[in-house]
């Protein structure tokens, strides 16, 4: 039984070396194979400009500034308010919880965010397509009430701003305007 435990020790030493070669970069070799020297990787090709795309993202220091000036929009006419900035495929940047702001409002700015940059439209448009098309609701991760308006680069969407907490989607989408206005200068 000591010689079964002492050669599972030596498979595991054996073994254990063999990835400290292969993670130090000095190569890996088949301790099954007598040594032998495993096939090198395939080389790493680039692929032609022409077969790429590149796209405009908003920075961080941009959301914010957004993010900051709807916030102060709405807290100027004493609104409680959550804003979410996100990026073209929907994550989220920088959302800024104002004080006094209603649970349901974070979930909601992100989603209104969403739905504007996925549509590049403002969510308060979007809510009118509703009546022909009612199964818009339906997907993930969208919500169709205005307060959300999208952020463009060259006409195409960079970002979405997204704002909920106050009384009525008209002022949500007001403020969020007023984050996209920052922008602009």
């Amino acid at each position: 039984m000591k010689h079964v435990k002492k050669a599972h020790r030596t498979r595991l030493a054996t073994g254990g070396a063999i990835v400290a070669l292969g993670v130090a970069g000095v190569g890996a070799y088949s301790a099954s194979a007598g040594g032998e020297r495993a096939a090198a990787p395939a080389a790493v090709t680039e692929a032609a400009t022409v077969h790429t795309a590149s796209a405009d993202r908003l920075t961080i220091a941009a959301a914010t500034k957004a993010a900051r000036a709807a916030l102060d929009a709405a807290e100027a006419e004493h609104q409680r308010v959550t804003v979410a900035v996100v990026d073209r495929d929907g994550n989220t940047l920088v959302t800024l919880r104002g004080d006094g702001a209603g649970p349901q409002s974070y979930g909601s700015a992100e989603r209104k965010a969403f739905t504007a940059v996925a549509w590049n439209a403002p969510t308060s448009v979007l809510a009118g397509r509703l009546d022909r098309a009612p199964n818009l609701k339906d997907i993930p991760g969208t919500l169709f009430l205005g307060g959300g308006t999208p952020v463009t680069a060259a006409g195409a969407p960079v970002a979405g701003i997204g704002v909920a907490g106050a009384p009525s989607g008209d002022l949500d989408e007001k403020f969020a305007r007023a984050g996209v206005a920052a922008l602009e200068k």
